[in-house]
């Protein structure tokens, strides 16, 4: 066995400070007691120094009384094998009681006492139950002295650890399983003993049981025995399946102001039916979506019910009705962006959500005005069906960009239907008038549009994902009155994302693609046509620098590709850096196959990661296409894909 490098504490200055008063005190203290045994002759002399020191003295006595003299820091020393010697520093108390800066030697007794039991637990874990484990305090074993042992001050504490063999599962008995029940592979004879496996394979056991409708299913008895002649485990675990219950009533509980009515609808509990627990996931899951809440605790009843029943107790704490936010974002060539949103929660007594933002962006941009947006959203959960939103909307735009100027009014009505974690579908109908001014001079246009969405996201961050992929896709047919023509606006976008190495390392990859398919570019509106370059395209390019001239006059085009490539690597726990890089073309034909224009940007950027998300600074560079615009800095909140 080999031991760690020992960790010595370090003393901030105020602690410094106090050990050298208490120091003072103690030799002053000494002196005086040496007084009396100093000769006659001595004792005028030594009198006199100790009456010069008394001010001083008084001193230090007040200031190390004031400061509370601390004893002096204990080191810790681990001897164990090489392979265990992070998980054991990790887990230990002694350790943790060291970081601290704990330097009281009665607590320092107390956390080394418990000691055995935090790392015998570690041991346990990995399959070694043989183990032998001393805890020594200054020398002495830590679990023998005596419960009243006054202990002045402790120097060092010393784990030595010998793990023994690592056991392995001899016999393996869970019954009895639920069909269909799958057990961990490594609950196996010749497999690692490790606890985990054994609270993993009895935790599948009875969720088995609870998955078809058994909702008290347990476990009713175990038996666990260590052969340390073989190294061996044998585990026998007996399961409870209990009956098989079907839910009962709903009790709603807690201090909420949503009505009670809509309570039913949003929980919709399928009283009568087998129980499930993923019902009552799905449950929780549209309380916490609709927003109005901020607590949401979901509980079986304890007592089954004479017609085999479980009622369900649901508690809710309302969350605060308003709140109000504000963003930022910064481009270096486009300017800054400032956002606000403020929100009513649970408007109508409904648990409806009135949301409104506002933003106004290109506030010192290069090219182009300022923009103006005001959108109001009201979304009314469980319309028709318990996973279905009703989103009404309304939106004025006032866009001042270099390719155009507009004016426009939305209104819009949509059902948005969660149809499991991963895939939601909407659909409704959109209707706007437009004013606008580009190089096909003053038009109008009013539309009413029928777009369907659809998104499938498997990735396993929203935030800030490493590994998964996200595809969404929207279909609109639409009719255009005054200055426009009908059409079908097309477009789909698809990200990827892997962990590569030790999970430090993430690749991610994005396409975006759209068309507009039937009416020709002067008969679209020109915020509807595709262009390219800026932080959600291409990167290191001006924002929209990317555009189509068709007989001497530019504008968006009818088609779009969009491809961005990004390696990100965790440098430390909070940062990560970033190289990247965009393509993007823009296309005078909905199919592809006219005259366009690509352009591409690359470079690199920070991450630092954060619980809502990392904060992004990306500097790009042009590679290809329009290269007047320089480098580019874009800052924002959440990853670029």
């Amino acid at each position: 066995m080999r031991p760690v490098k020992v960790m010595r504490h370090q003393l901030k200055t105020r602690d410094k400070i106090r050990l050298a008063l208490c120091s003072t005190v103690s030799h002053w203290a000494r002196l005086r007691g040496t007084s009396d045994a100093l000769g006659e002759g001595m004792k005028p002399l030594l009198a006199w120094v100790l009456k010069s020191m008394s001010k001083v003295a008084a001193g230090a006595v007040l200031a190390a009384l004031a400061f509370s003299c601390p004893a002096t820091a204990f080191e810790v020393v681990l001897k164990a094998p090489e392979n265990f010697e992070k998980r054991l520093t990790g887990a230990s108390l002694v350790f943790a009681a060291k970081e601290e800066g704990i330097t009281d030697s009665q607590d320092i007794v107390a956390t080394a006492q418990a000691e055995y039991r935090r790392l015998l637990g570690v041991l346990y874990s990995d399959g070694y139950f043989g183990p032998e484990i001393s805890v020594l305090i200054d020398g002495r074993e830590a679990a023998t002295l005596p419960p009243f042992a006054i202990i002045r001050q402790v120097d060092t504490v010393e784990l030595r650890v010998d793990p023994g063999p690592q056991f392995l599962f001899g016999k393996t008995d869970l019954a009895p399983l639920a069909p269909e029940t799958a057990l961990p592979e490594e609950f196996a004879s010749g497999h690692s003993a490790r606890t985990g496996v054994i609270t993993h394979a009895a935790s599948g056991g009875v969720s088995g049981w609870r998955n078809i409708g058994h909702a008290k299913a347990r476990v009713s008895d175990q038996s666990i025995i260590a052969n340390h002649d073989n190294a061996t485990l044998d585990v026998d675990v007996d399961l409870d399946p209990g009956p098989k219950l079907r839910f009962g009533n709903l009790r709603v509980s807690g201090e909420t102001t949503v009505s009670e009515d809509r309570l039913v609808d949003i929980i919709s509990l399928p009283s009568g039916e087998t129980f499930s627990p993923q019902e009552l996931d799905r449950i929780g899951k549209r309380l916490r979506r609709t927003g109005v809440f901020r607590s949401v605790s979901i509980s079986e009843s304890d007592d089954v019910g004479a017609d085999k029943t479980l009622d369900i107790d649901v508690r809710l704490e309302d969350e605060k009705p308003r709140r109000l936010s504000f963003g930022a974002e910064l481009e270096s060539r486009d300017g800054l962006t400032l956002s606000t949103t403020w929100i009513r929660r649970n408007l109508f007594g409904g648990a409806e959500r009135l949301k409104i933002d506002g933003e106004i962006s290109g506030i010192g941009a290069q090219t182009g005005g300022t923009d103006f947006t005001v959108n109001v959203e009201l979304l009314r959960p469980a319309t028709f069906q318990a996973d279905t939103d009703l989103i009404v909307g309304m939106k004025l735009d006032s866009i001042d960009d270099p390719l155009y100027q507009i004016d426009k009014f939305v209104l819009s009505a949509s059902l948005n239907r969660i149809v499991s974690d991963q895939l939601t579908l909407s659909g409704g109908v959109i209707l706007d008038a437009s004013n606008s001014l580009d190089d096909y001079g003053n038009r109008q246009f009013r539309s009413v549009g029928l777009p369907a969405r659809a998104i499938w996201d498997r990735r396993d961050d929203e935030l800030d994902p490493s590994k998964g992929y996200f595809i969404s896709g929207t279909f609109m047919p639409y009719a255009s009155s005054r200055d426009g023509a009908p059409g079908l606006y097309l477009f789909g976008d698809s990200r990827t994302y892997k962990s590569v190495g030790i999970d430090r390392v993430v690749l991610a990859g994005r396409l975006q693609a759209g068309s507009i398919v039937g009416p020709s570019i002067a008969e679209t509106q020109p915020d509807m046509l595709f262009l390219s370059g800026g932080g959600g395209t291409v990167r290191g390019q001006p924002y929209q620098s990317n555009f189509v001239t068709v007989n001497g006059r530019q504008s968006g085009g009818l088609s779009f590709v969009g491809l961005s490539g990004e390696v990100r690597v965790k440098t430390t726990n909070t940062i990560s850096a970033v190289a990247f890089y965009d393509a993007g073309f823009v296309g005078e034909s909905s199919s592809f196959s006219g005259g366009g224009n690509w352009q591409s940007g690359a470079g690199i950027g920070l991450r630092y990661h954060t619980s809502i998300g990392p904060i992004r600074v990306d500097l790009g560079w042009p590679v290809r296409g329009n290269t007047s615009g320089g480098t580019q800095l874009y800052i924002g909140i959440g990853q670029a894909f």
